[in-house]
Protein backbone atom coordinates (compact mmCIF):
# COMPACT_ATOMS: atom_id res chain seq x y z
CA UNK A 1 0.00 0.00 0.00
CA UNK A 2 1.29 3.53 -1.00
CA UNK A 3 1.09 6.10 1.43
CA UNK A 4 1.75 10.22 0.79
CA UNK A 5 3.15 12.18 3.24
CA UNK A 6 2.47 15.84 2.59
CA UNK A 7 3.97 17.48 5.07
CA UNK A 8 6.51 20.31 5.36
CA UNK A 9 8.62 19.56 8.84
CA UNK A 10 11.19 17.57 7.19
CA UNK A 11 12.39 15.09 10.56
CA UNK A 12 8.56 14.51 11.47
CA UNK A 13 8.15 13.92 7.66
CA UNK A 14 11.05 11.31 7.88
CA UNK A 15 10.03 9.81 10.95
CA UNK A 16 6.19 8.92 9.87
CA UNK A 17 8.14 7.94 6.79
CA UNK A 18 10.36 5.13 8.80
CA UNK A 19 7.70 4.13 10.88
CA UNK A 20 5.04 3.10 8.20
CA UNK A 21 7.94 2.02 6.62
CA UNK A 22 8.38 -0.76 8.95
CA UNK A 23 4.80 -1.61 8.97
CA UNK A 24 5.32 -2.66 5.25
CA UNK A 25 3.93 0.73 3.70
CA UNK A 26 5.44 2.62 0.49
CA UNK A 27 5.74 6.28 1.47
CA UNK A 28 6.70 9.05 -1.09
CA UNK A 29 6.93 12.55 0.04
CA UNK A 30 5.81 16.21 -0.43
CA UNK A 31 7.31 19.01 1.54
CA UNK A 32 4.94 21.82 -0.22
CA UNK A 33 1.69 22.62 -1.87
CA UNK A 34 3.23 22.37 -5.49
CA UNK A 35 4.98 19.36 -4.95
CA UNK A 36 1.77 17.92 -3.57
CA UNK A 37 -0.63 19.03 -5.95
CA UNK A 38 2.20 17.37 -9.07
CA UNK A 39 2.01 14.11 -7.18
CA UNK A 40 -1.48 13.69 -6.66
CA UNK A 41 -2.03 14.22 -10.25
CA UNK A 42 0.65 12.02 -11.56
CA UNK A 43 -0.50 8.99 -8.63
CA UNK A 44 -2.73 7.16 -6.87
CA UNK A 45 -2.73 6.34 -2.92
CA UNK A 46 -3.84 4.46 -0.94
CA UNK A 47 -3.83 7.29 1.51
CA UNK A 48 -2.46 10.57 1.90
CA UNK A 49 -1.43 12.09 5.32
CA UNK A 50 -1.84 16.05 5.19
CA UNK A 51 -0.96 18.65 6.38
CA UNK A 52 -3.04 21.84 6.20
CA UNK A 53 -0.20 24.37 7.17
CA UNK A 54 2.24 24.46 3.94
CA UNK A 55 5.02 26.74 2.08
CA UNK A 56 3.07 28.17 -1.10
CA UNK A 57 -0.59 26.94 -0.22
CA UNK A 58 -3.16 25.37 1.94
CA UNK A 59 -3.68 21.96 2.36
CA UNK A 60 -7.48 22.44 2.21
CA UNK A 61 -6.92 23.22 -1.83
CA UNK A 62 -5.58 19.65 -1.93
CA UNK A 63 -8.66 18.24 -0.43
CA UNK A 64 -10.77 20.47 -2.57
CA UNK A 65 -9.16 19.29 -6.10
CA UNK A 66 -8.90 15.90 -5.23
CA UNK A 67 -12.89 15.94 -4.67
CA UNK A 68 -12.73 17.37 -8.08
CA UNK A 69 -11.08 14.75 -9.79
CA UNK A 70 -12.92 12.59 -8.18
CA UNK A 71 -9.91 10.92 -6.53
CA UNK A 72 -10.44 8.02 -4.04
CA UNK A 73 -7.43 8.02 -2.26
CA UNK A 74 -7.98 8.12 1.68
CA UNK A 75 -7.17 11.54 3.56
CA UNK A 76 -5.54 11.96 7.28
CA UNK A 77 -5.49 15.48 8.17
CA UNK A 78 -2.00 15.77 10.67
CA UNK A 79 -1.85 19.41 11.77
CA UNK A 80 -0.77 21.47 14.54
CA UNK A 81 -3.81 23.33 14.26
CA UNK A 82 -6.41 21.84 16.38
CA UNK A 83 -9.67 24.07 16.08
CA UNK A 84 -12.75 23.07 15.60
CA UNK A 85 -13.34 24.98 12.21
CA UNK A 86 -9.87 23.25 10.50
CA UNK A 87 -11.19 19.99 12.23
CA UNK A 88 -14.69 20.60 10.20
CA UNK A 89 -14.09 22.13 6.74
CA UNK A 90 -11.10 19.24 6.38
CA UNK A 91 -13.60 16.54 6.70
CA UNK A 92 -16.61 18.17 5.07
CA UNK A 93 -13.98 18.97 1.91
CA UNK A 94 -14.02 14.35 2.20
CA UNK A 95 -10.97 14.18 4.80
CA UNK A 96 -11.70 10.65 6.42
CA UNK A 97 -9.51 11.25 9.59
CA UNK A 98 -8.32 14.03 11.57
CA UNK A 99 -5.22 13.71 14.32
CA UNK A 100 -3.68 16.97 15.88
CA UNK A 101 -0.11 17.06 16.72
CA UNK A 102 2.26 15.88 18.63
CA UNK A 103 0.69 12.11 18.28
CA UNK A 104 1.96 9.04 18.91
CA UNK A 105 3.09 7.34 15.06
CA UNK A 106 1.87 3.71 16.74
CA UNK A 107 -1.63 5.48 16.60
CA UNK A 108 -1.05 7.33 13.31
CA UNK A 109 -0.29 4.09 11.61
CA UNK A 110 -3.53 2.40 13.00
CA UNK A 111 -5.39 5.33 11.98
CA UNK A 112 -4.12 5.13 8.42
CA UNK A 113 -4.90 1.15 8.26
CA UNK A 114 -8.20 1.78 9.76
CA UNK A 115 -9.11 4.22 6.61
CA UNK A 116 -7.32 1.98 4.06
CA UNK A 117 -9.87 -1.09 5.20
CA UNK A 118 -13.03 1.25 5.15
CA UNK A 119 -11.98 3.09 1.39
CA UNK A 120 -10.59 -0.54 -0.13
CA UNK A 121 -11.90 -3.72 1.97
CA UNK A 122 -14.94 -2.70 3.07
CA UNK A 123 -13.61 -2.39 6.50
CA UNK A 124 -12.86 -6.03 6.92
CA UNK A 125 -9.60 -7.58 8.13
CA UNK A 126 -9.46 -10.13 6.48
CA UNK A 127 -9.72 -10.87 2.32
CA UNK A 128 -11.01 -14.08 1.97
CA UNK A 129 -10.68 -15.92 -1.38
CA UNK A 130 -11.25 -19.09 -1.88
CA UNK A 131 -9.07 -21.51 -0.10
CA UNK A 132 -6.89 -18.18 0.90
CA UNK A 133 -7.32 -15.86 3.59
CA UNK A 134 -5.02 -12.74 3.78
CA UNK A 135 -4.81 -10.95 7.39
CA UNK A 136 -4.33 -7.25 6.43
CA UNK A 137 -4.16 -6.12 9.97
CA UNK A 138 -1.35 -8.67 11.02
CA UNK A 139 -0.17 -8.41 7.27
CA UNK A 140 0.19 -12.67 6.85
CA UNK A 141 -1.29 -15.06 4.52
CA UNK A 142 -3.31 -18.17 5.66
CA UNK A 143 -4.20 -20.99 3.72
CA UNK A 144 -6.15 -24.14 5.56
CA UNK A 145 -5.11 -22.53 8.95
CA UNK A 146 -1.65 -22.50 8.21
CA UNK A 147 0.64 -19.18 7.97
CA UNK A 148 2.30 -19.57 4.51
CA UNK A 149 5.42 -17.16 4.65
CA UNK A 150 6.06 -13.99 2.57
CA UNK A 151 8.62 -11.48 1.83
CA UNK A 152 7.30 -7.99 2.29
CA UNK A 153 7.34 -7.58 -1.59
CA UNK A 154 5.16 -11.12 -2.09
CA UNK A 155 3.10 -9.66 0.63
CA UNK A 156 2.77 -5.86 -0.96
CA UNK A 157 1.98 -7.88 -4.46
CA UNK A 158 -0.45 -10.53 -3.55
CA UNK A 159 -2.46 -7.35 -1.34
CA UNK A 160 -2.32 -5.48 -4.78
CA UNK A 161 -3.56 -8.22 -6.69
CA UNK A 162 -6.28 -9.43 -4.58
CA UNK A 163 -7.60 -5.29 -4.58
CA UNK A 164 -7.76 -5.50 -8.49
CA UNK A 165 -9.43 -9.09 -7.98
CA UNK A 166 -10.51 -10.09 -12.35
CA UNK A 167 -8.60 -7.01 -13.47
CA UNK A 168 -5.58 -6.53 -15.11
CA UNK A 169 -2.49 -4.88 -13.95
CA UNK A 170 0.18 -3.95 -15.78
CA UNK A 171 3.94 -4.36 -15.01
CA UNK A 172 4.39 -1.06 -15.01
CA UNK A 173 1.17 -0.43 -12.58
CA UNK A 174 3.01 -3.00 -9.99
CA UNK A 175 6.12 -1.12 -10.18
CA UNK A 176 4.64 2.41 -9.89
CA UNK A 177 2.61 0.74 -6.67
CA UNK A 178 4.59 -1.36 -4.98
CA UNK A 179 8.24 0.65 -5.20
CA UNK A 180 7.02 4.30 -6.14
CA UNK A 181 10.03 6.68 -6.39
CA UNK A 182 12.38 4.70 -4.86
CA UNK A 183 13.10 2.71 -8.06
CA UNK A 184 14.29 3.71 -11.76
CA UNK A 185 12.06 3.13 -13.68
CA UNK A 186 13.92 2.54 -16.87
CA UNK A 187 13.09 0.26 -19.71
CA UNK A 188 12.95 -3.34 -17.82
CA UNK A 189 10.40 -4.71 -15.55
CA UNK A 190 11.71 -8.22 -15.60
CA UNK A 191 12.30 -8.42 -11.80
CA UNK A 192 8.66 -8.65 -11.52
CA UNK A 193 8.74 -11.51 -13.25
CA UNK A 194 11.18 -13.00 -10.27
CA UNK A 195 8.30 -11.87 -7.18
CA UNK A 196 5.27 -13.04 -9.66
CA UNK A 197 7.08 -16.46 -10.01
CA UNK A 198 7.71 -17.01 -6.56
CA UNK A 199 4.65 -15.60 -5.04
CA UNK A 200 2.93 -18.08 -7.36
CA UNK A 201 4.69 -21.03 -6.11
CA UNK A 202 4.32 -20.89 -2.57
CA UNK A 203 0.05 -20.22 -3.00
CA UNK A 204 0.31 -23.46 -5.16
CA UNK A 205 2.84 -25.41 -3.00
CA UNK A 206 0.44 -24.22 -0.02
CA UNK A 207 -2.50 -26.12 -1.86
CA UNK A 208 -4.44 -23.49 -3.80
CA UNK A 209 -4.98 -23.30 -7.41
CA UNK A 210 -2.82 -21.20 -9.64
CA UNK A 211 -4.90 -17.76 -9.19
CA UNK A 212 -2.88 -15.85 -10.96
CA UNK A 213 -2.87 -15.57 -14.47
CA UNK A 214 -0.33 -14.52 -16.97
CA UNK A 215 -2.32 -11.71 -19.45
CA UNK A 216 0.80 -12.03 -22.58
CA UNK A 217 1.61 -8.25 -23.37
CA UNK A 218 -0.29 -6.96 -20.69
CA UNK A 219 0.17 -8.09 -17.30
CA UNK A 220 -1.45 -10.29 -15.05
CA UNK A 221 -4.93 -11.29 -12.97
CA UNK A 222 -5.46 -12.66 -9.56
CA UNK A 223 -8.35 -14.93 -11.03
CA UNK A 224 -10.69 -17.29 -9.07
CA UNK A 225 -12.18 -19.82 -11.42
CA UNK A 226 -15.59 -21.14 -9.81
Amino acid sequence: MKILIVEDERELSESIRKYLGSEKFICEMAYDYHTAMEKIHLNEYSCILLDITLPNGNGLDILRELKRMNKAEGVLIISARNSMDDKVNGLNLGADDYLSKPFHLPELAARVSAIIRRKSFNGRNQIVVDQLILDIQDKMLIVSGHEIALTRKEYELLLYLLSNQNKVVTKAAIVEHLWGEDIDLADNYDFIYSHIKNLRKKIIQAGCPDYIKVIYGMGYKFKVTL
